[in-house]
């Protein structure tokens, strides 16, 4: 059993680390920055590629809405970090459909956040990833290719 003055002196270490220049701050990044991440990945892209993306709106949001959970079979709403939605280039004729909702991705920011804090990679480098592997669904590519543009990307 822990003594009172070892408590305290743990406690203490641990107030002093708490306010430490930079941390008292400190938030989870808000969608906004989460936008900003997502325009900053999307600009990184070859600009060949972004070409094709025309008329594409990337799309923040905290969490799948509960009709993809369910229409996907999802366990949790973490499970889902990003989504396309609306028709990939490959399913769409030579000219859009009337009526036809533009093609969408969609980043889930808290689910992003929570693969964040599991793994060891940058937050900028998870948004990148979503971004390019739900747009390369857009493309129809297979992760071969996505793997080729993220690459690009740096």
């Amino acid at each position: 059993m822990a003594s009172i003055p070892s408590i305290k002196a743990a406690a203490s270490n641990s107030a002093e680390a708490a306010s430490e220049p930079g941390w008292d701050d400190r938030r989870a990044p808000s969608i906004a920055t989460f936008e900003e991440l997502a325009q900053v990945a999307y600009d990184r892209l070859p600009a060949d590629f972004r070409q094709l993306c025309a008329g594409l709106i990337i799309n923040v949001t905290e969490f799948p809405e509960d009709d993809v959970l369910k229409e996907l079979e999802a366990e949790s709403p973490f499970d889902l970090l990003g989504l396309f939605s609306g028709v990939g280039l490959p399913q769409q004729g030579y000219a859009p459909q009337t009526g036809q909702m533009p093609n969408t991705i969609h980043l889930y920011r808290r689910p992003i956040l929570d693969y964040w804090a599991e793994h060891d990679e940058s937050l900028g480098a998870i948004v990148t990833h979503v971004l390019v592997h739900e747009i390369g669904h857009h493309f129809g590519f297979d992760d071969d290719d996505m793997e080729a543009i993220e690459r690009a990307a740096g």
